[in-house]
């Protein structure tokens, strides 16, 4: 290995170790920016589904981990590694990544800028990560009880997002393309707290049923719909549905009357009591109500 890649591993490590002081779960990248370490299970014939159960390196964002000593066994394996990613949706941060893209022909900066003004939110001083070519990353903070999903143009041309199982190049990481760096007086701060009506808006919102009349009780189609749309959630999905059917239950004035149908809803997919009355209470304070 060159002397110039051993000295770009040797960094991306000791920035690694130094995000991961801060909470924030790590990675070891190629210059691709893709995760350095191939999954053990290339070969298989038939590879069953693993997200790390097997004890080996290799599975991308789930081998992200705090623990120094795990970081630096990454780092041993890969040590063509430059650069290192951030795992987002993790405890404590519950890392949401925007990342504004300046390649495409669009001006994602100001989409993000139309969009606060049309959905009444500013984004808060924040820690902002500048790319090689010329985009923004800024970290957010979302609630430890919402799913926020990958995305990529659905928010804005040009405005991808990075949630729960998605990963974020780390501050001082190098690829073929040039370095991050952590923009100037934002590398001390902490993520800071998602607008609610930005994240509102990085949820898929639940297919509305149709509707042959009006809407009075809890029986209707509309509440039929809501609770359904929960039932029929799959695993990595069922809190930010839960959430989604809660917050548009609460702004159709259904709240109360389907707190108790949502919750049977929820445990039938393998949420707790607890975890789904958690849920609807995010979205009741969300949209203006108490529960």
């Amino acid at each position: 290995m060159a002397t110039t890649d051993r000295q770009a591993t040797t960094l991306a490590l000791a920035h690694a170790l130094s995000a991961a002081e801060r909470g924030l779960a790590v990675i070891p990248l190629s210059r691709t920016k893709l995760p350095a370490l191939r999954s053990p299970h290339r070969d298989d014939p038939a590879p069953a589904p693993c997200h790390g159960e097997c004890g080996r390196p290799g599975h991308g964002v789930y081998d992200a981990s705090t623990d120094p000593a795990r970081i630096r066994e990454l780092f041993a394996a890969a040590p063509w590694a430059t650069g290192y990613g951030i795992a987002c949706g993790l405890p404590p941060h519950h890392l949401i990544g925007v990342d504004l893209d300046t390649t495409s022909e669009t001006d994602s900066p100001t989409a993000l800028r139309d969009l606060a003004l049309r959905h009444l939110f500013t984004i808060p001083p924040t820690v902002v990560v500048l790319t090689p070519s010329g985009g923004r990353h800024l970290w957010l903070s979302g609630p430890p009880d919402v799913v926020v999903p990958n995305s990529a143009g659905r928010l804005a041309p040009g405005i991808d997002i990075r949630g729960a199982g998605g990963y974020l190049v780390g501050p001082g990481s190098r690829t073929r393309h040039g370095a991050y760096t952590a923009a100037p007086g934002t590398d001390h701060l902490a993520p800071a707290a998602c607008p609610p009506a930005l994240l509102r808006l990085l949820l898929p919102p639940p297919r509305r049923p149709h509707r042959p009349g009006p809407a009075h009780t809890a029986t209707d189609a509309h509440g039929r719909g809501l609770v359904q749309f929960v039932r029929s959630a799959h695993e990595g999905q069922r809190n930010t549905r839960l959430f989604w059917a809660a917050c548009r239950a609460y702004e159709d004035g259904l709240g109360a009357a389907l707190v108790d149908p949502l919750v049977e809803a929820a445990l039938d997919t393998g949420l707790t009591e607890r975890e789904a009355r958690a849920t609807i209470a995010s979205a009741a304070r969300l949209t203006g109500h108490r529960t």
